[in-house]
């Protein structure tokens, strides 16, 4: 059999930025982190490891003066800053680039319409609830905004009422562009004079992986994606890739690969030149997928161009 790692899988640069930032920080002294640095348990064990202390907001509100918080790359809502500020902890902030722009042309949005009149302003986002990012993004709106998942939710939007859209960042284009296209629709059948402010904020970085991750599942046999439980961007790639090859399986680290061992045994039975590649999501670290390659390399000989 032939393993292959899909070189465009792994970190996305807000990130490996974040990841360098603790790694950095970590040299210094204690440093804790505001919920888990990536969605990936894997990698937030190894920092963990490295001293990594994980607290959530609870313990923010308790840590002592002159702690060292580290705000991971989904950035936080403003709650989270005061907070900060008021108990005298030190912030490293590592939000994403592209979340805090986001963050910043929201909150813009929110002041500059809250108080129009006749009728108030809708901000929506397309978007996970209780996402890390979609609360960072509801606090710039003083959580006036409506999260809506998917078009089965739109009952909860006013159509009489102006319509501002934004999206998660690591959201589907095609999701995007459905909604869209519904919002208009329902829009029309309330004869409703209103025109939808949409702004497209989709992550390129991640949303340009899906055709190049598509183009590596269908090279391939049969696939396995390596991603996080808790991460809404490995599901979100996983079903991308599992609709380019319908054998693909999902694996959060190597010892899940056990799942699957006999399907694989299987397929190498009926095709001695097997091609199997190893992808992931952007919170799935290289080193991750390497352990995931070597499991598969120890469940009988196979050679690897990796």
């Amino acid at each position: 059999m032939l393993i292959t790692i899909d070189t465009h899988s792994g970190f996305c640069f807000g990130v490996t930025r974040a990841i360098e930032a603790a790694e950095n920080e970590l040299q210094k002294g204690t440093l804790c982190c505001l919920g888990d640095i990536v969605h990936n348990g894997q990698e937030v064990k190894r920092l963990e490891l490295l001293g990594l202390q994980t607290i959530d907001y609870d313990d923010l509100r308790t840590l002592p003066a002159h702690s060292r918080v580290l705000l991971r790359a989904h950035g936080e809502p403003p709650s989270t800053y005061w907070i900060a500020q008021q108990r005298g902890i030190e912030i490293i902030d590592a939000t994403c680039p592209v979340v805090k722009k986001l963050q910043d042309r929201i909150r813009a949005c929110y002041e500059e319409h809250r108080n129009d009149e006749p009728l108030p302003p809708q901000i929506i986002i397309y978007g996970q609830p209780g996402h890390a990012e979609v609360i960072g993004l509801q606090g710039q709106t003083n959580n006036t905004a409506i999260v809506i998942e998917s078009i089965d939710q739109l009952d909860r939007i006013d159509f009489t009422r102006p319509v501002y859209l934004f999206s998660q960042t690591t959201k589907s284009v095609e999701g995007f562009h459905a909604l869209v296209d519904a919002i208009k629709s329902l829009i029309s059948n309330h004869k409703s004079q209103i025109v939808p402010e949409v702004h497209d904020t989709i992550c390129r970085s991640v949303a340009n992986r899906v055709a190049q991750l598509q183009d590596f599942a269908r090279a391939n046999d049969l696939v396995i994606f390596v991603g996080g439980a808790k991460s809404s961007n490995a599901r979100v790639l996983y079903n991308h890739c599992k609709e380019a090859n319908g054998n693909t399986f999902f694996v959060s680290n190597a010892d899940d690969v056990e799942n699957f061992k006999f399907e694989i045994i299987n397929h190498k039975s009926t095709n001695p030149d097997l091609k199997i590649g190893i992808c992931g999501a952007t919170s799935t670290p290289l080193w991750l997928m390497k352990q995931v390659r070597d499991k598969l390399t120890n469940l009988q000989p196979i050679t690897s161009d990796h």
